[in-house]
């Protein structure tokens, strides 16, 4: 399985986009935010679901490790399959789903793309217990680059931290510790610093 990609944008359409990792260029369907972000020409880099049918093999490509998490959980409810996952995660940040879970708050997932009563009840129901961790971690993590470092440099630091094998959980610990306005590159390299201590 397909599960990190990086390299250079070839082609855009629609939600779809070529990634050419070393001559080889991979077909990956992608959220709204992170469609956003790209361009021919430039390099990117892609936390990756690889979903297997019985007719074909799809990728599904996330900027943002907090949206591809929750991608993810989201597969894991009974009728959700990768498109609908998608469409949700495209309309919906993580942290406001997640919070969304957390409050039980049926209105707000009715709101989203192919979600009815009947499946917010659903997404409620089996995605409280998987979500409660999950909830505090985005929520801490969002209100962190609100309020004190830029999203560019929040999820850069984060991409470049959870390839070197660090969980979420402890990046946004770090994270919350950090100076205010820190660039992606002092935010990485006060990361590592503060990770360094804990297996000293």
């Amino acid at each position: 399985m397909i599960g990190y990609l990086n390299g250079k944008i070839k082609f855009l359409n629609g939600d779809d986009c070529i990634l050419d990792v070393n001559g080889v260029g991979y077909k990956i369907s992608v959220d709204a935010a992170t469609r956003q972000d790209l361009k021919i020409g430039e390099s990117a880099k892609f936390f990756i679901h690889t979903s297997v049918r019985e007719d074909a093999i799809n990728l599904y490509g996330f900027k943002n490790q907090s949206t591809f998490e929750l991608f993810e959980n989201l597969l894991t409810v009974n009728g959700v399959g990768a498109k609908s996952a998608l469409g949700i995660v495209s309309k919906i940040s993580a942290s406001d789903f997640a919070s969304a879970v957390a409050r039980q708050d049926l209105n707000t997932l009715t709101k989203l793309p192919g979600v009815g009563k009947k499946s917010a009840q659903r997404l409620l129901l089996e995605l409280k217990d998987k979500l409660k961790n999950f909830s505090g971690e985005i929520s801490d993590a969002g209100e962190f680059q609100a309020e004190q470092i830029s999203s560019t440099a929040i999820d850069e630091a984060t991409d470049a931290l959870s390839a070197l094998g660090y969980t979420s959980s402890e990046i946004s610990s770090v994270f919350k510790k950090a100076p205010k306005n820190s660039t992606t590159e002092q935010l990485i390299k006060f990361a590592l610093k503060e990770l360094s201590r804990w297996t000293d």
